[in-house]
């Protein structure tokens, strides 16, 4: 009886289950391949030890051997790391390297969801997972992904703005890492990394954009200038209401401006003269012309 809290199992884990167990199932060579692997044994026992060269290989830790025999991927998988054994004649094997590999993406010429024209370049690290699956369903893994992922950068920027290619990159990378590693899936490449380098403008729109820059800044700052000025203008007539209340506090600012003018050494020498003084001088100005 089955547990029903059991995991579901991905569609692409059941496809990869499949084709390993079709692989297992073709690996039957018929009467006239026993005949010929018997042929090989032979082979082999008769110019022992000297045969050992044509039948064990090595292949490195990173590395997987895909074995045919007669035409066909032998049971069991791919052999590795270490040593294998193959027979004379009738097996063949491939040699599958499962590093991370790193592909520069070539700069892509892409019309913006908004008609906007920029050249994106990316990079995406691959590796491969399944050497069986590498060999036997691609001609060619790496390239095949590399062809792949210039057109999934050009239809994933196709259907967004430019703003969302200068501001929202790590959100396209991964919606074009998941679109990738979907398609590659069933040539046994795991894409593990997807990042966007660099999103070129057309220099018309560099310039345009930043004289909407600095226009933006200008008036950022008028507008800081101005709320300073009111701000100084407000402090400005307290101070000034409160030497109105106080004569005496002009005649000590007076002091005060020429105790810094002092200090600088300047030769020029400032006599401060009463406002009350000028004001009087000119009444008495005023009152002589009318008599």
């Amino acid at each position: 009886m089955h547990n029903g809290s059991l995991g579901k199992v991905h569609p692409s884990q059941m496809e990869q289950e499949g084709q390993q167990t079709q692989y297992e199932a073709d690996g039957d060579i018929g009467c006239c391949g026993y005949v010929l692997m018997g042929f090989s044994y032979i082979l082999v026992a008769l110019f022992f030890p000297f045969s050992l060269c044509l039948t064990i290989k090595v292949v490195q830790e990173y590395e997987r051997a895909v074995i045919f025999r007669l035409g066909r991927v032998l049971p069991g998988g791919a052999k590795g790391p270490g040593l294998f054994f193959i027979l004379p004649c009738i097996d063949d094997f491939k040699k599958v390297d499962m590093r991370t590999l790193t592909y520069d993406v070539p700069p892509q010429e892409i019309l913006t969801k908004d008609s906007v024209t920029v050249a994106v370049d990316a990079v995406i690290f691959i590796r491969i997972f399944d050497a069986t699956m590498a060999t036997v369903n691609v001609s060619d893994a790496y390239q095949s992904t590399r062809l792949l992922a210039s057109t999934t950068l050009r239809n994933v920027l196709g259907t967004r703005n430019m703003s969302e290619l200068l501001t929202d990159r790590e959100a396209i990378a991964s919606n074009m890492q998941g679109l990738l590693d979907e398609a590659t899936d069933p040539w046994g490449v795991k894409v593990e990394r997807v990042e966007i380098k660099d999103v070129r403008l057309p220099i018309q729109l560099q310039r345009a954009m930043a004289a909407e820059a600095e226009a933006s800044r200008e008036a950022r700052a008028k507008v800081v200038a101005a709320e300073g000025e009111q701000k100084a203008s407000r402090a400005l007539k307290e101070a000034a209401d409160i030497m109105t209340e106080s004569p005496a506090a002009i005649q000590l600012r007076y002091l005060q401006t020429l105790n810094s003018i002092a200090a600088e050494k300047n030769s020029t020498i400032i006599f401060p003269l009463p406002i009350d003084l000028i004001a009087s001088f000119g009444t008495q100005k005023r009152d002589v012309t009318q008599f």
